[in-house]
């Protein structure tokens, strides 16, 4: 190795520092385009590389952002916004929505915000979409009912975790699985025993402190049980094992047929959709390419190797490198307030850490998954908070919020204790 493992973390270094210092001096930690970010840092990466000519440093580099691993996720990244957008335009969300509030009595109100926010995030995947989706409706509920709008939010917000964690079309489900090498499948049945205690307390207190009066009722359509069923098949049938890319496709057109029967959604209207959707998912496709670069150049400067011995001095059992993955995801998370982009950053050294100690794919993937999406969750200036202040013209703030966050905390707590109490892997 040409370069000292410390100096090869230059670029993580250097992305950080262009990414926060804007933030810290306006306020506002998305001020700085996070693609700007990683570009520069990527420019550092390729120029790290004494002795070599330029075109060998950007071989080495190009050849991170082409692994196959990396293409994969960024295909999947592309269908999955496709499938959310198809199906928001056709109005799946809205019914979904309205299917929750006719259904759910008024003395579960509250506590049925969280479960229509941890089914909608798990159908669409999505938890930035889930609160920007649902706040209003819980905003609108908490004047009608009489509870706090800050509570109200807080239990959409953890709604909303609840499903970018496990979620198969989440960004996060498939940055974690792609990264450690498992099945979404396999991540879910691991990932399910970690989050559900979390969400059936969560849940359990949301109905001690619901105002248990009765809402205005909604009135149902036909249209609105159809609307449902692309998330209902997607859901299904990524559980039962079939190919990720066949359950998005199969979504895509379902959503699309059904839309049809709207005299307002026409075919270019499904195309229109899907393309958008693929759109709004090219911030990350580009990201998850300069992090593979990247990543791959820290990698054979010595960087990765640097870690794990700076990790490995203070980590002598499995329960130890389980605390690792766990707190580098996190720590990360902290820094860029973005779970996605965390667990790209770390998965290449969680998963020499797994297999260096024995944890399964499915293990790491969860922790990874698990870890970063309790940070995300409450970070105040994480997009989810943001998004839910915004949403409610400031009239709560976000440290208010984090006052009702009980499902976050719940996970992250339950995360902590399975990794201390319960740190081997059962097959």
């Amino acid at each position: 190795m040409s370069h000292s493992g410390m100096k090869a973390l230059l670029p993580v270094g250097v992305f950080l520092v262009v990414y926060l210092i804007p933030g810290v001096l306006t306020g506002d930690f998305y001020k700085m385009p996070i693609v700007i970010s990683f570009l520069i840092s990527s420019l550092v990466a390729v120029g790290m590389a004494p002795g070599r000519k330029i075109g060998q440093k950007m071989e080495t580099f190009t050849k991170g952002m082409g692994h196959g691993g990396i293409m994969m996720m960024c295909l999947i990244f592309l269908l999955a916004g496709a499938f959310a957008n198809v199906a928001r335009e056709m109005g799946a969300v809205e019914s979904t929505v309205n299917l929750g509030l006719h259904f759910l009595p008024g003395k579960v109100l509250l506590a049925g915000l969280f479960i229509i926010g941890c089914f909608i995030s798990l159908s669409v995947g999505t938890s930035v979409g889930t609160v920007v989706a649902l706040s209003p409706v819980a905003l609108g509920l908490s004047e009608t009912v009489g509870f706090s709008a800050a509570l109200a939010l807080g239990a959409v917000i953890g709604g909303a975790m609840f499903g970018d964690n496990l979620s198969m079309i989440s960004d996060t489900t498939i940055a974690a699985t792609r990264s450690q090498n498992c099945s979404m499948r396999d991540k879910f049945k691991m990932n399910i025993w970690l989050v559900l205690p979390a969400a059936v307390i969560t849940f359990i207190l949301y109905l001690f402190l619901n105002a248990g009066s009765e809402p205005q009722v909604v009135e149902l359509q036909t249209s609105d049980y159809v609307k449902v069923i692309p998330y209902l098949v997607v859901l299904i049938t990524a559980l039962l094992g079939v190919n990720v890319f066949v359950v998005l496709l199969l979504g895509i057109t379902l959503s699309g047929i059904i839309g049809l029967f709207n005299p307002d959604f026409t075919v270019w209207s499904v195309f229109s959709a899907a393309g958008k959707g693929m759109e709004s998912m090219s911030e990350i496709v580009i990201v998850s390419m300069l992090v593979g670069g990247m990543v791959e150049v820290v990698r054979i400067n010595g960087g990765i190797d640097y870690l794990l011995r700076l990790i490995g001095r203070k980590t002598s059992s499995r329960k130890g490198a389980e605390l690792s993955i766990a707190g580098i995801t996190g720590l990360v998370n902290v820094f860029t307030a973005n779970n996605t982009i965390a667990i790209l950053m770390a998965g290449p050294i969680a998963k020499t850490i797994a297999d260096q100690y024995g944890i399964s794919p499915r293990r790491s993937a969860s922790i990874m998954d698990t870890s970063s999406c309790f940070v995300q969750g409450t970070l105040p200036y994480g997009a989810q908070i943001l998004a839910a202040v915004g949403l409610a013209a400031h009239a709560v703030s976000p440290f208010e919020i984090m006052s009702y966050l009980f499902y976050p905390y719940l996970m992250g707590v339950i995360l902590l204790l399975s990794i201390l109490v319960f740190s081997r892997d059962k097959r």
